[in-house]
């Protein structure tokens, strides 16, 4: 797999072999798309005992929608769930890695605990796994740059078909 750079993301994007919706085109950067958070996060619910982890689990029935209409304070040692602004489309041989932005983890704050790569041939809005590692509370606003995409080029082709295909909303 080749990482892609700006002059061949910016190729793919006119060739509509990348397509980000909406898109500024001061998103590309030296070898990356930088991707927004959207408009509102998940959270994990409080309860009593431990969440049982098995084939069957349902991460839905352990969470709740909320807007950021207002800051969201992300308290040490806690993690949500944010949502791209931008519908992401790769073509069946693009994938990719979603990354943090240094300047948010140099903070703290963490992007994405697992589940980072981009599948082949997706078109919805990635999921991000936002946790807080440091030692104070940080704001969490939308409409912010949050995370990257960097792209690469495989070898053969694929297009996802999982549970997340369709994701528009979290």
């Amino acid at each position: 797999m080749t990482v892609l750079t700006r002059d061949p993301i910016l190729a793919e994007i006119e060739a509509g072999r990348i397509q980000l919706e909406p898109f500024e085109p001061d998103q590309v950067g030296p070898a990356s798309i930088d991707l927004t958070l959207g408009d509102e996060i998940r959270v994990i619910v409080e309860g009593n005992g431990p969440i049982p982890l098995r084939a069957d689990v349902d991460y839905r029935d352990h969470t709740r929608i909320e807007r950021l209409d207002a800051p969201f304070v992300l308290v040490p040692g806690v993690t949500i769930h944010g949502i791209t602004r931008e519908r992401i489309t790769l073509a069946p041989d693009l994938c990719g890695f979603l990354e943090g932005r240094s300047r948010f983890a140099r903070l703290g704050l963490m992007i994405h605990v697992t589940s980072a790569f981009v599948q082949p041939g997706v078109s919805n809005r990635q999921v991000l796994e936002i946790s807080n590692v440091s030692a104070r509370p940080l704001e969490i606003h939308p409409g912010v740059r949050i995370c990257q995409l960097v792209v690469l080029r495989a070898e053969g082709q694929a297009v996802y078909r999982g549970r997340f295909a369709e994701q528009d909303t979290l």
